[in-house]
């Protein structure tokens, strides 16, 4: 063993395996679970950002709808509590997917994901949530040269469509006076499409908006079962139930309420390190004066940040699916891919070399096959449900709370005309199909980003066929 790959193993010798934002000491206590009956407008089901997003919305657009949200466990515990914290503009899983899928409403999915990031700050500054939200903006950056050309003429290519607003390509020496890595080449900046955020802070800060508007929470409240009860729906729970004219399932990973949504998801694994706070020369030798968020343009991609305390979150790369679509507590934990992303750490940034590694932590999110948020209803439009966020969901929940709200509410509004809300994308096999598919493409995007990004047989078929795999 060298001694470079001694040094960064030793780099995780007191990483501590638990999401670092779920450690802050302002997190609130949990509301009491639910025993007896309640009855109510409005029954939200998961206390995630999808979930509280709906039942705030909810209560701005009618203070006297009756609104009651149960979450398992508690709120912002599971991936809205311990992502990396960028809050995109974008609805779409970026805007090469998005051009890829809807080309056509390209231009109005975009406006109206700019306009959905301006009202979650101004949600966060109307209910006061101190979640250090930050308008940095992110730079998708190069690190191979082929890369670097595909940025270059991937920027051409939105000029020409008009959709460069905002966003500025970098060359090698301009990319890296705003971050330094030897590792760099290029990059596109997106100056105002992403801000930077606490996340467990934002669903806490939600979950207190959403009390003080008058929503009923019940935490350690599983939702066991759905039913139609009457004119409208029952939910029961180990302590009892709740009766509600409508329902808006936000569960997302977890295992949907009604059946037949479950084929539409698979849960990924995703895991990240957390540093200790960079030290002021520390600080100096990298730059990153603009604290903007980073995602390198591999298939295999890592994505990394700068909490507000100057310690930097380095996640991604692996994306880990267990045969049978198993979600449990023990994966949440992962050495070889810790060991994995604290290697290419110190290759990206070598000037931090003895720096340590205070947290390492995983967990599961969902992905569906086009990548974005699908939406639908049941029970005669008495249920709705919104999944498949794909990682993006920070900032793309509160847009699919409204879809569910305008859904539950029969209203026609430019989002319920969308094709990307009317259409679902294709679901997933059942075993062994599934697993085996995920293993092939796997396979094919790391083989990619060895030759240079060509795609091969496989690959171009799934494009062909508007399928795909992603974390």
């Amino acid at each position: 063993m060298s001694r470079g790959k001694d040094n960064w193993i030793a780099s995780l010798s007191e990483a501590q395996p638990v999401p670092y934002w779920l450690e802050d000491p302002g997190k609130p206590s949990a509301e009491p679970a639910l025993t007896g009956t309640d009855t109510c407008d409005l029954l939200v089901v998961g206390g995630g950002y999808s979930g509280l997003w709906t039942a705030l919305n909810a209560k701005e657009r009618d203070p006297r709808r009756e609104v009651v949200l149960l979450e398992g466990r508690e709120v912002g515990w599971a991936a809205s509590g311990r992502n990396g914290g960028f809050c995109a503009a974008s609805l779409t899983h970026g805007l090469p997917n998005g051009l890829t899928r809807w080309p056509g409403e390209i231009h109005r999915l975009e406006e109206l994901g700019r306009r959905n990031l301006d009202e979650i700050e101004a949600a966060v500054v109307r209910h006061g949530i101190d979640c250090d939200f930050e308008r940095t903006g992110e730079i998708d950056v190069a690190t191979e040269t082929y890369q670097a050309w595909e940025l270059r003429d991937w920027h051409r290519e939105l000029e020409e469509k008009g959709l460069a607003d905002g966003i500025e390509f970098l060359d090698a020496d301009a990319v890296r006076e705003q971050v330094n890595s030897p590792t760099f080449e290029a990059g596109l900046w997106d100056r105002r499409g992403v801000a930077m955020l606490h996340p467990a802070k934002l669903a806490w800060g939600l979950k207190q908006a959403c009390v003080k508007l008058g929503v009923r929470v019940y935490e350690h409240t599983p939702a066991l079962t759905l039913k139609q009860y009457g004119a409208g729906m029952a939910v029961s729970t180990p302590y009892g139930a709740v009766r509600a004219r409508r329902v808006a399932l936000g569960t997302n990973i977890f295992p949907n309420l009604l059946r037949r949504v479950r084929s539409y998801t698979v849960p990924v694994y995703d895991y990240a390190l957390m540093t200790e706070p960079l030290t002021a020369e520390q600080l100096s030798d990298i730059g990153w004066k603009n604290r903007q968020g980073l995602g390198d343009s591999a298939n295999q991609f890592h994505y990394f940040r700068l909490s507000a305390d100057n310690r930097i979150l380095w996640g991604g790369y692996d994306a880990i699916h267990h045969y049978g679509g198993r979600v449990r507590a023990e994966y949440d934990d992962r050495p070889e891919t810790y060991a994995k992303l604290a290697g290419h750490f110190f290759t990206c940034f070598p000037q931090l070399e003895g720096i340590r590694f205070t947290h390492a932590w995983g967990g599961a999110i969902d992905t569906c096959s086009r990548f974005s948020a699908f939406f639908g209803t049941a029970h005669r439009g008495r249920v709705a449900y919104a999944a498949g966020y794909t990682g993006l969901g920070v900032g793309a929940t509160r847009f699919g709370a409204d879809v569910m709200l305008d859904l539950l509410d029969g209203e026609r509004t430019e989002r319920t005309e969308l094709e990307m809300v009317r259409k679902k994308p294709l679901p997933f096999p059942p075993e062994p199909f599934a697993w085996t598919g995920i293993a092939l493409t796997k396979w094919s995007l790391a083989r990619a980003d060895a030759h240079g990004g060509r795609r091969n047989l496989w690959l171009r078929t799934m494009d062909r066929l508007g399928l795909g795999f992603d974390s």
